[in-house]
């Protein structure tokens, strides 16, 4: 199996474990990883991030492995809510 069709198949619960275990530097069972293991697990991880999850995170990993930064412009715009749900005057309360 090659590397593109290792990520696409790889499940959800796959990628939580892989990613969990490369924030801690541990596998689930408590054994810690090699350097190897977390190099290669890390690579996993990110290409699954660009390809499956195309996340709106403000840094994260392109579907071309670069890194995708959305500006302060960009970032703000996500947090403004897209309409309000009540208003109200200082005296209303």
């Amino acid at each position: 199996m090659d590397f593109e069709s290792l990520v696409t198949a790889m499940s959800s619960e796959t990628y939580h474990k892989l990613a969990d275990a490369v924030a801690t530097g541990r596998w689930a069972d408590g054994t810690s990883m090699t350097e190897q293991q977390r190099a290669q697990s890390m690579q996993l991880v990110m290409a699954y991030q660009a390809r499956v999850l195309r996340s709106d995170e403000p840094f994260t990993i392109g579907a071309d492995g670069q890194m995708v930064t959305k500006t302060k412009a960009e970032m703000k715009a996500s947090l403004q809510p897209q309409s309000a749900i009540a208003t109200f005057q200082h005296d209303d309360l």
